[in-house]
């Protein structure tokens, strides 16, 4: 069998490398940054497994594709199967009525079960959304498993080149523009913050009418507060607004966020189409699996399906999916 070298160690390398690895492709793995860290755009993922609130925006394939993600990673690292809770502020009712409308699998919420399944929100909203089927992950988490169940099979992130012979698999995110020109980055803005006196137990959305905004718990008093979706280039620093927007969002969620603690603040440029879908392409020898755009835990793995499918033919058995809904 001829070896298959995958090029990047983010989330959709890992997962390349997972699905191949599990049909028993001869597989190496490179990234000359190394092992997953701060350096790839995955590492400052919400780690939202939401498919259905994220059709409120994006096409029919990541409601459909986006299900088998669940339990995909399910069986991988560790996934909180505790559902999405959909907000708005009463002055924003008709956002709250348009997401339900654009969305599937909810059911409306009133203040008093929001406060029931939130207690920490209180009676600050009322009405919302619950999205039951859906989960999160710590994205970093989620790496570190993957590169770890990886190089318990003998397969490490070598940071040399791919070696002479390997069929070539791209999973290089924005540096492979030069090949896919059509190639942009939107940049996202993060902040994760430490409020040990606020329990909230699943991803919260927010809507608002300039920058919708969620807030998921990483455990441990520590939430990831994001994103915002800039059509910009530039990967510096993140912009006052931003900040403004972020933190407003928090205090408004609970204004005990006022007094948490900011760990971090994090950029980065996600790579997408201009469709926005992500795709896996051929160009000679080289398979190119990039645009993952806002998706990334989210679409890697029918991603890495598709590329196995590709290479090695249809798997005897598939990988179980998450059931419709």
């Amino acid at each position: 069998m001829t070896p298959i070298a995958i090029l990047g160690a983010g989330v959709a390398g890992l997962c390349v490398a997972t699905e191949l690895a599990a049909r028993g492709a001869q597989v190496t793995l490179h990234d000359p940054a190394g092992p997953p860290g701060a350096h790839h755009c995955s590492w400052w993922a919400g780690g939202m497994l939401a498919p259905w609130c994220e059709y409120e925006n994006a096409e029919e394939p990541v409601l459909i594709h986006g299900q088998e993600a669940l339990d995909w990673w399910g069986v991988r690292t560790t996934v909180t199967r505790r559902g999405t809770l959909v907000v708005a502020a009463p002055r924003d009712r008709r956002d709250l009525d348009r997401f339900a409308r654009r969305t599937h699998g909810h059911r409306p919420v009133t203040a008093d079960e929001i406060a029931t399944l939130e207690p920490d929100l209180g009676a600050r909203f009322p009405a919302g959304l619950f999205f039951e089927a859906e989960a999160h992950l710590d994205p970093r988490r989620a790496l570190q498993d993957l590169a770890n169940a990886l190089a318990a099979q003998g397969i490490p992130i070598r940071p040399g080149p791919a070696p002479t012979g390997a069929r070539l698999v791209n999973c290089t995110g924005l540096a492979a523009r030069t090949i896919l020109p059509e190639l942009r980055g939107v940049k996202g803005e993060m902040l994760v913050l430490r409020a040990p006196d606020i329990r909230l137990t699943r991803p919260i959305r927010l809507l608002h009418p300039r920058i919708p905004l969620y807030i998921v718990p990483r455990g441990d008093g520590v939430y990831m507060l994001g994103a915002t979706m800039v059509e910009a280039e530039d990967r510096g620093r993140i912009s006052a607004r931003a900040m403004l927007e972020l933190l407003s969002a928090a205090y408004a969620l609970n204004p005990a966020f006022a007094e948490a603690e900011i760990l971090e603040i994090g950029t980065d440029l996600r790579p997408a189409f201009p469709d926005n879908l992500p795709r896996v392409t051929r160009q000679g020898d080289v398979t190119h699996v990039n645009g993952l755009y806002r998706h990334g835990y989210l679409m890697a793995p029918a991603l890495a399906r598709e590329t196995a499918d590709a290479l090695l033919g249809p798997a005897p058995t598939e990988t179980p999916h998450a059931a419709h809904h």
